[in-house]
């Protein structure tokens, strides 16, 4: 059974490696895509934001549908969709098709992340799930280091199109090992809830256009109301999630204090975090005027860190407690924005390593501590939704992240000027400068705040291993759901 389950958790590991690699690898391959397609910056960043949209979208549903189906079977097709979608991407012949091609691999990443959690879950106690998580989590981390690091090398010395056939072989070893280990989980009764994921799509679509149509063109009457008409969507979309039996977002859940306090903590530890290396990256190539493999070097340390780091602390938590130790995490990260936001237009690029290591023990600290917690405060039969739902969380405060990044530098110096910055391709000089170093510590400032926020609901409601819960309204939900499924087995 141990050996079982080691090689489930590889599988695991597998999905969320290629996961993480695509959400940074194209970031440092946009400006050579963008000069091969002779297209605007405004269409190639849509390589990276239908990424990130349609996991946010699509990835609850497909964890529920992991709840229905079986999550092996959901999980495995994963690895073939994301796989069709890598080997699409690099042979596309135009931005459009490409941008298309991006969205059938983010369909493929939503299928494995969605229920990647849950497998983990299914397969590991609460007491021995820190660690698990841990070594997924080295995923998303060792993932984040290729993806800079491979993204410079693989783009000038091979070619853009690599940086997504990369994931064929990769992708061929997850397949093969999922579709021998991976199981499927005992079926539960549960429903698509298609009103709510076009209304979630629609927000998150619109939002992000609108956002970057600003960054295009400047504020004005037409993005103004795109960016409206998708925040007071946001309440026939809170309607519909409360009347529905399966909501994209299980509004029931957050009845669990605990439950709710991980949840908000995720999505704000990727709304507050996850731009951070954008914005490093701008600073490092427009101001400073490195080149994109030499300033993807100089993060590297963080994410080995992270990387080495991440299972001890996963087991750590599993003695002391998820919630303490993902607190400590996100402070930890928040200290690293803080350090950043020190940084002027001729700083020690020491700095720079040095925040990027506190950030990396912080990410070690945080991510497995607060799968766990969330995993444990979730009843068994509802593993797929919830991990769904964990995922989607996180996907929205990535996607959120770029777009208000992106919009706010736009606006802190001429957008040509940014958009070349974006693209590192020119060295700002003067108080051009210093202005856009304005603009990226305002984003900076942001960050920090909402890091701060989601160290505090961390922290809120932590408790140890094995240790009671207090009875909520979730105990009564979790029951009638329960004893639903029973009824019918």
């Amino acid at each position: 059974m141990a050996d079982k389950r080691e090689f489930v958790l590889i599988s695991v590991l597998v999905g969320t490696l290629m996961s993480a690699i695509d959400t940074t690898i194209v970031i440092l391959a946009l400006p050579t895509i963008t000069a091969y397609f002779h297209a605007s910056l405004v269409t190639t960043i849509w390589v990276i934001l239908i990424y990130m949209l349609l996991l946010a979208a699509f990835t609850t549903q497909l964890g529920r549908l992991g709840d229905i189906f079986g999550r092996g079977k959901m999980f495995n097709s994963g690895f073939l969709v994301f796989i069709a979608g890598s080997a699409a991407s690099g042979a596309s012949p135009t931005i459009d098709i490409l941008i298309i091609s991006r969205g059938i691999q983010a369909f493929g990443a939503a299928l494995m992340q969605a229920n990647s959690s849950a497998i983990v879950a299914d397969n590991f106690e609460p007491s021995q799930r820190g660690r698990a998580f841990g070594i997924t989590t080295m995923g998303w981390n060792i993932g984040g280091t290729l993806g800079i690091v491979l993204g410079g090398i693989i783009t000038t010395f091979i070619g853009w199109q690599y940086i997504f056939y990369i994931n064929v072989p990769i992708g061929m070893v997850g397949f093969l090992l999922a579709v021998r280990y991976v199981r499927d989980n005992n079926k539960a009764p549960s429903k698509i809830d298609i009103p709510g994921m076009i209304l979630l799509l629609s927000i998150l679509s619109i939002v992000s256009y609108g956002a970057t149509d600003i960054a295009g063109h400047g504020i004005d009457t037409f993005n103004t109301i795109l960016v409206s008409v998708g925040v007071l969507l946001l309440i026939p979309f809170i309607m519909v999630e409360k009347k529905v039996s399966f909501p994209v977002i299980e509004i029931k859940a957050f009845r669990e204090p605990k439950l709710t306090y991980s949840l908000m903590a995720a999505l704000l530890q990727a709304l507050g975090y996850l731009s951070v290396i954008f914005i490093l990256i701008m600073y490092l190539q427009g101001i400073r005027g490195f080149t994109p493999l030499y300033a993807s070097l100089l993060l590297v340390p963080g994410y080995v860190v992270a990387s080495l780091l991440a299972p001890r602390m996963g087991r750590l938590s599993d003695r002391v407690g998820p919630g303490l130790v993902a607190g400590i995490g996100i402070f930890l990260m928040a200290a690293g924005v803080l350090a950043y936001l020190f940084l002027k237009v001729n700083s020690s690029i020491y700095l720079v390593i040095l925040a990027s290591v506190v950030s990396g023990l912080g990410g070690a600290l945080f991510w497995p501590s607060n799968n766990s917690a969330v995993m444990s405060s979730a009843p068994r039969r509802l593993y797929g939704s919830v991990s769904g739902l964990l995922r989607t969380l996180s996907s929205i405060g990535t996607l959120m992240s770029y777009v208000i990044t992106i919009s706010a530098a736009s606006l802190s110096v001429p957008r040509y000027v940014a958009f070349e910055v974006f693209l590192g391709t020119s060295k700002l000089d003067g108080g051009v400068s210093q202005q856009f170093l304005a603009g990226l510590h305002t984003a900076l400032l942001i960050s920090l705040v909402l890091l701060m926020v989601a160290g505090i609901l961390s922290i809120m409601k932590s408790s140890k291993p094995g240790e009671a819960q207090p009875r909520s309204n979730l105990g009564d939900y979790k029951t009638k759901i329960e004893s639903h499924v029973e009824g019918e087995d």
